[in-house]
Parts: C-alpha cells; sequence; structure tokens
C-alpha cells in the first residue's frame, strides 16, 4: 500500500469512527492556499477540525507525534480561513485522530482538544 492509499483509507477509517460517535462531517480535504485540513465535523455545538494521521507501524513512534507545532499553526491556519468564509460562530476545538493499520489489526486513537488556537 502507497502511502497516498493509506492517507485515504486512514481518512476513511476516521470518518467512520466520527460518524459512528455522533459527529457530523461538514468538509474533508477542505484547502487554502497550499495547505488543508483534512476533516471538518460538528459536534456537541462545535466545529471539530481533525487532523488524522495514518501510519502502517508505530515503531518510530505513534502517528500523533508527526503533528508539529509548525503542522498545528498552519491547521489553525486553514481552519480559521474555512470559518470565517462560511461564517461560523461556534467553539472551534481541533483533534487528532492517529491510525496504525496493517494486516494484522487496525488501531485508532482519537484525541479530543489535542491542540489549541
Amino acid at each position: 500500500m502507497t502511502n497516498q492509499e493509506l492517507g485515504i483509507l486512514g481518512e476513511n477509517i476516521a470518518v467512520a469512527h466520527l460518524i459512528s460517535k455522533g459527529y457530523t462531517i461538514l468538509d474533508r480535504n477542505f484547502k487554502f492556499k497550499k495547505n488543508e485540513i483534512d476533516i471538518v465535523t460538528s459536534f456537541q455545538n462545535q466545529i471539530v477540525v481533525v487532523e488524522v494521521k495514518a501510519r502502517q507501524t508505530a515503531e518510530i513512534g505513534e502517528p500523533w507525534m508527526a503533528v508539529t507545532k509548525a503542522k498545528q499553526k498552519l491547521i489553525i491556519t486553514v481552519a480559521d480561513y474555512y470559518i470565517q468564509s462560511k461564517q461560523i460562530e461556534l467553539d472551534t476545538r481541533f483533534d487528532i485522530i492517529s491510525i496504525v493499520h496493517n494486516s494484522f489489526r487496525t488501531k485508532i486513537e482519537h484525541i479530543e482538544d489535542a491542540f489549541s488556537a
């Protein structure tokens, strides 16, 4: 499986997970300039911006560890544009869904309020 295929699969797994928890999917792969946010949802009167990280193994660390401070700043910038362009007036939360997927297992870790603006 290529990294691109794993990324798409990871996002699909994350969407299914979110829907099963009662989240409403508003948008996927929203781009602003050269950056994007993976998933935008609404849940309990909040906008929840979700970054998905998927790997085939956690040998070099859990996937969520790849969401660096620099990556967080880019996500926040895109989310800010999204919220302003859609004229949304709800609180915003930033989550990470970390997925390890291979032929042996699929492990999903949903980190709510993983970072803040």
